[in-house]
């Protein structure tokens, strides 16, 4: 049997696995996704990522950011016989969660209980986990709480960021759903968590910031965890300073910590058990560029070991 289904999503990585749902036997019947967001320096009104995808497949859009009778009436208007949610953005309160026949199922992205929350990709990086998973999980009261009916995951390879791994998972959500589904088809109730929960809490700005301080693992980890975003980032000249792209470095270190100097050409950072190596930076008011670029620009001051970032 066929289910139809009320696909809850937002952001593009979410339209990865409605496109993959759509290949399946299941019917989307409609997608729900948060309200048109202001977007870029003019702060543009601009529909989710979600929501274009769904006006482009022709299915009916509810917009909300919040849980409300007028949302419960266009639900119920769709028929929908379950609801797979990814990336929605808010929370269902209890109302909603009998309002299908077979209940709401989230793919979330970890192996659950660990990593419960906002950011578990971002925050297993940020650990320094090797292995990423995806739960599909039913939704009930509790944050992230309920059984599991499916589990897959993927290695960290050497310049994954939680941006690649990400678009990896949801690629691969369709499949995993369609997978639960079945099993929910068949009677299966899930299984429930079991362990210590470990939670993902949203990430801020603050958590971009790199402490070059700290072992040049670490340094990695972090700037892999917030890669694309809030990005990664230090300061140079008293000014916030973007670091785009990152790898580690067998070069020897040169001058304190936070000294930026060239091996082969490359700069590279000291950082407390080594070195670093810049690849893509912004500084502030320029636009992102290669790192090497920046460093020949500032000529003789990186020569002489006199750019330091903190």
């Amino acid at each position: 049997m066929a289910f139809k289904v009320l696909f809850a999503g937002t952001p593009d990585l979410a339209v990865e696995t409605l496109n993959a749902l759509m290949e399946t036997d299941h019917e989307v019947v409609g997608v729900l996704t948060r309200e048109d967001a202001p977007q870029g320096r003019k702060r543009v009104l601009t529909p989710s990522a979600v929501a274009q995808r769904g006006e482009e497949l022709e299915l009916p859009v509810i917009k909300a950011n919040q849980w409300s009778k007028e949302v419960a009436e266009e639900v119920k208007k769709l028929q929908a016989d379950i609801a797979a949610v990814v990336a929605f953005g808010a929370i269902l309160p209890p109302s909603a969660l009998d309002l299908l026949p077979h209940g709401w199922i989230n793919l979330h992205f970890s192996s659950l209980p660990q990593w419960r929350g906002a950011a578990p990709v971002q925050r297993a990086l940020m650990a320094g986990e090797s292995e990423i998973f995806s739960n599909v999980f039913r939704i009930e009261r509790g944050l992230d709480t309920g059984p599991v009916f499916r589990e897959e995951s993927t290695g960290v390879g050497p310049t994954d960021t939680a941006g690649e791994i990400l678009l990896r998972l949801a690629r691969s959500g369709g499949s995993l759903l369609n997978e639960a589904f079945a099993d929910i088809e068949a009677g299966s109730e899930g299984i429930p968590q079991s362990g210590d929960p470990t939670h993902a809490t949203k990430l801020s700005l603050d958590d971009g910031r790199l402490d070059w301080n700290l072992p040049k693992a670490d340094i990695l980890a972090r700037y892999r965890g917030v890669t694309p975003e809030p990005g990664a980032w230090c300061t140079f000249n008293d000014a916030r300073f973007k670091v785009g792209e990152l790898a580690l470095s067998d070069a020897t270190p040169a001058g304190p910590v936070g000294t930026v100097h060239l091996v082969n050409k490359k700069p590279v950072v000291t950082v407390s058990d080594g070195t670093v190596e810049l690849i893509k930076v912004q500084p502030a008011g320029k636009k992102m560029m290669n790192a090497a670029d920046w460093a020949r620009g500032l000529g003789s001051a990186v020569a002489e070991q006199k750019v330091v970032l903190s």
